[in-house]
C-alpha cells in the first residue's frame, strides 16, 4: 500500500516539486498552502506530513501543538530556520525531525523512509515491567494503571531505550535515533527532555528507569 503524505509550505513551487517527485516515487501526495488548510486536512489520515514552519495564517509550531493529540503520524519540518532554539521549539512542539532549507530531495526521501519504516517495526509490540507498560502499538506508556502524559519526543526517548535495555547511548545518539539527524545543541535538547520524562515517572510515584551513566550517557533498567 503507498504512503500518503501531507505537504505544507506558503511555497508553491515547493509544493510543486515535491507532489511531482513524490508522486513519481508511488507515494499519494497531498499538499496544503498555509497553516489553516493543513489543519482542515489532517482528518484524511496521513502517513507522515512534510510541514514549513515560517508560514501565513498559522506558522508550524502552532500546526504542530494543534494536531498532535489527534494524529501519531510522523512530523518532519522543513523550514530555512536553523538556530539552535528553533530546533528545540520543533521537537518540543511533538516533531519529530527538522531539515533546514534547501535541502536534498534524496536526504528528505530518506529521512521520510527512516520513519516510516520504524513505525511499522513498532507495531504490535508491547514491554511490560514492574509497575509500568509500554504499549509501542498505541505509543503509550501506562504507569501504574495510569496513562503518563508524554509528548511524542519523550516517549520516543522511553520507545528507543526500553526496547535497548541495559545498553549505554550517548546524547547524541539518543538524538539521531530518535530525531532522525545531528546537528549542534543535541546533548542539551535530550537533557530537558530526559529531565521532563524522570519528573513524571516520579509525579507517578514510578521507579526511574532512565539511568544516568556518567561520562557515557544513559541507559534503560530492567
Amino acid at each position: 500500500m503507498a504512503y500518503k503524505i501531507l505537504a505544507v509550505d506558503d511555497d508553491r513551487e515547493l509544493l510543486k516539486m515535491l507532489k511531482n517527485y513524490f508522486e513519481l516515487k508511488g507515494y499519494l501526495m497531498d499538499t496544503a498552502p498555509n497553516g489553516q488548510e493543513a489543519v482542515d486536512k489532517i482528518w484524511n489520515g496521513y502517513d507522515m506530513i512534510l510541514l514549513d514552519i515560517a508560514m501565513p495564517k498559522m506558522n508550524g509550531l502552532e500546526v504542530c501543538r494543534k494536531i498532535r493529540d489527534s494524529i501519531d503520524c510522523p512530523i518532519i519540518f522543513l523550514t530555512a530556520k536553523s538556530e539552535e532554539q528553533d530546533k528545540v521549539n520543533g521537537l518540543l512542539s511533538g516533531g519529530d525531525d527538522y531539515i533546514a532549507k534547501p535541502f536534498s530531495i534524496l536526504e528528505l526521501e530518506a529521512r521520510m523512509i527512516a520513519h516510516l519504516k520504524r513505525e511499522e517495526r513498532h507495531q504490535k509490540r508491547q514491554k511490560l515491567e514492574m509497575g509500568i507498560v509500554i504499549d509501542y502499538v498505541k505509543k503509550a506508556v501506562f504507569i501504574n494503571g495510569k496513562e503518563a502524559d508524554f509528548t511524542k519526543i519523550e516517549y520516543k526517548i522511553i520507545e528507543f531505550l526500553s526496547m535497548n535495555p541495559q545498553q549505554v547511548f550517548d546524547k547524541e545518539r539518543i538524538y539521531e535515533e530518535v530525531c532522525g539527524y545531528d546537528g549542534e545543541g543535541d546533548s542539551r535538547v535530550i537533557t530537558e527532555l530526559i529531565y521532563r520524562i524522570r519528573k513524571k515517572m516520579k509525579d507517578l510515584s514510578m521507579e526511574n528507569h532512565i539511568i544516568t551513566v556518567w561520562g557515557m550517557g544513559y541507559k534503560w533498567k530492567k
